[in-house]
């Protein structure tokens, strides 16, 4: 584990977001980057493309989602 330093703005957005999404800021900007390195790697998906195949991939079953 090490420290990152961010702009103090992208910091109190990640503190937010967290709240709202009930995380940890820490968990927050964990997703964030996540999801962005995987949107690099995957241009023509989707954000809910990119959650959708995580949620799979971690064999996840949500009460009412379709299948493709």
């Amino acid at each position: 584990m090490g420290i990152v330093k961010i702009a103090d703005d992208l910091h109190e957005e990640a503190r937010r977001a967290s709240a709202v999404m009930c995380r940890s800021i820490n968990a927050q900007a964990e997703f964030w980057m996540k999801i962005g390195m995987l949107a690099e790697a995957n241009p023509s998906l989707s954000f809910n493309d990119i959650v959708q195949a995580q949620i799979a991939a971690a064999h996840v079953r949500l009460p009412g989602a379709t299948t493709a």
